[in-house]
């Protein structure tokens, strides 16, 4: 996908600045973070979408007690 729009001189543009920026040390915990925020994200879009389309109702049976 980023090489349709950048071509692929663009794309070998945007990694070398962000090994330049980063460091090569740098970019696997980038990509670790970026991967979990992902799937994070996509997490939070199933259960907000689940919620929104089979509302739970919940009916509490209250006892009187002699007091």
């Amino acid at each position: 996908m980023i090489a349709e729009i950048f071509g692929m001189d663009g794309v070998i543009v945007v990694i070398v600045v962000a090994v330049v920026l980063f460091g090569s040390s740098q970019i696997p915990k980038l990509a670790r973070s970026l991967g979990s925020a992902q799937k994070e994200f996509k997490k939070g879009i199933v259960e907000g979408s689940a919620e929104h389309e089979a509302p739970t109702v919940v009916i509490a049976e209250v006892t009187p007690t002699d007091r």
